[in-house]
């Protein structure tokens, strides 16, 4: 018997921190800030697991029992718990954060109860140096255990919603096979027996519609039709449609729509590339939809492009889905094309390589996973990407709805040495949306567009370089990778905008 419930020890210590993982990552990927969410979750959860540890010192009485409930409750409400925070986001997202806290409270203070109650129960069976050394050893490596199991496996394969369900149904099974250890000391066996069933059959059930849990909210936060989910290692893809506009959404955040994305792409490609007649070698960092090379492939000089995607699954969706090769232009199955799914970062710091033009296209700078791919530390490891006349360009949020963040790129990247042109155009489903070219040597627009643009023209490409006072330089700091003002900047300023 001792060694089953050491071993309960090491499921009960994985499922509470599998909850504690689910919640951060989970609220993290609807409103941002990771290292918010996650501080604030693990915070939470720790003082909760204080209060569940004291609260254990006045149960006296049926211990077994407790332990069994305890059980069966946790396994429920954490099991539940994905599913209840993309419902209260996507119904209640006002009293959001309210939810999450309340959630996290509850589970942890019901986790902190655990192992006081495993450690009275194992406490006549072992001597109190052997009782507390092999319990905390065990409780250790469940955590380890899971900790590595969630990024690499449970999150990218099962999603948010059916990693909490898997372990509520091992909560259920610690609750169940207790029950049946003890089964000759419990009073109300047969009541235990049915409670257990009823929430194993619940888990069960909800694991099996896990996917009908996950998209009932998602309907709830997308207006159109979705159609297709996916869940990777790095983020959240949404894919809807209404009529003939497509909408891509990644962690919550849109995009591009079909509508009007070629006013995004041609902004952010032609201004700078059609002024470089001379350029042969292309880097597209981030981009992953082929949107920008799609753009990129309209100048026959340029005969090779080089994408490097931290996701794998955009490309892949990207070269294989029918809508989406149609709307890209079939550009990323181009024989001029070269994919590298890695961290660009990463990619930056250790390739030789040196290119003509670089399109960085990440998402905005919501979290400090994405805002060090907008520091002076990054934009030098661009800069030595560049070969002497080389030139660069940045999508750089809005310079009207988050003015503040959109100068402190332009002043992150002149902190460097490198030359910054900013422009900006109108696209509305974002607004008005901002860029910024670099480079070593001042910028002259060009004076010719190749065929087939639906929005530029010589001479709205000048009017681009215009900003109207609403819209003008303000002072900022420099976005630094040690201290990422602008994701702290860039949630405040669209946070306003939101209200």
């Amino acid at each position: 018997m001792p060694h089953i419930l050491l071993f309960s020890v090491f499921v009960v210590a994985a499922c509470g921190l599998a909850y504690e993982l689910v919640a951060a990552a989970l609220s993290s990927y609807l409103i941002g800030d990771s290292v918010t969410q996650f501080s604030t979750v693990i915070g939470v959860y720790l003082f909760a697991m204080g209060v569940g540890s004291w609260l254990s010192r006045h149960v006296h009485n049926n211990l077994a029992a407790t332990f069994i409930r305890v059980e069966l409750a946790v396994g429920l409400i954490g099991g539940f718990s994905a599913a209840m925070l993309f419902w209260a986001f996507a119904w209640i997202s006002g009293p959001f954060l309210l939810v999450l806290y309340l959630l996290v409270f509850i589970i942890g203070t019901m986790v902190g109860l655990e192992i006081p109650l495993v450690m009275r129960l194992l406490e006549p069976k072992l001597q109190f140096k052997e009782l507390v050394s092999q319990v905390l050893s065990v409780d250790y490596l469940g955590a380890l255990a899971v900790s590595l199991l969630f990024p690499l496996w449970l999150a990218p394969k099962l999603g948010m919603v059916r990693t909490a369900l898997l372990f509520g149904l091992l909560n259920a099974g610690v609750a169940l096979w207790t029950l049946w250890l003890f089964r000759t000391k419990l009073n109300q066996r047969k009541l235990l027996w049915a409670q257990g069933g009823i929430v194993l059959l619940l888990l069960a059930g909800g694991f099996a519609g896990a996917e009908r849990l996950s998209s009932i909210a998602e309907n709830a936060l997308y207006e159109d039709h979705i159609v297709l989910t996916e869940s990777t290692p790095y983020q959240r893809i949404v894919l809807t449609r209404w009529k003939d506009d497509w909408r891509l959404f990644l962690n919550n955040n849109l995009q591009f729509s079909s509508r009007d994305e070629y006013r995004y792409h041609e902004a952010l490609v032609h201004p700078g590339l059609a002024a470089m007649p001379w350029a042969r070698r292309v880097l597209v960092l981030g981009g992953g939809d082929g949107m920008a090379v799609r753009e990129i492939l309209k100048y026959p000089q340029v005969q090779q492009i080089t994408l490097v995607e931290l996701d794998p699954a955009m490309p892949q969706l990207f070269q294989t889905h029918p809508a989406l090769r149609k709307l890209n232009g079939d550009a990323l199955n181009s024989k001029r094309l070269r994919i590298v799914t890695t961290d660009a970062f990463k990619w930056l710091q250790e390739t030789e390589e040196r290119f003509d033009f670089v399109v960085v296209d990440f998402p905005d700078p919501s979290n400090y996973a994405v805002g060090k791919l907008y520091t002076n530390t990054f934009y030098r490891l661009l800069e030595r990407s560049l070969n002497v006349r080389g030139r660069a360009v940045i999508q750089t949020t809005s310079p009207l709805y988050a003015r503040q963040s959109y100068w402190t790129v332009v002043n992150t990247v002149e902190s460097v040495g490198l030359h910054t042109q900013p422009y900006h155009t109108l696209v509305p489903s974002f607004g008005e949306w901002g860029y910024v070219l670099v480079g070593r040597e001042p910028y002259t627009p060009p004076t010719t567009l190749p065929a087939g643009l639906r929005f530029l023209t010589p001479t709205t490409v000048s009017h681009l370089f215009d900003f109207p006072a609403d819209m003008a330089r303000v002072p900022t700091d420099i976005n630094r990778l040690n201290n990422q003002v602008l994701v702290r900047t860039f949630e405040q300023e669209w946070k306003r905008v939101q209200r």
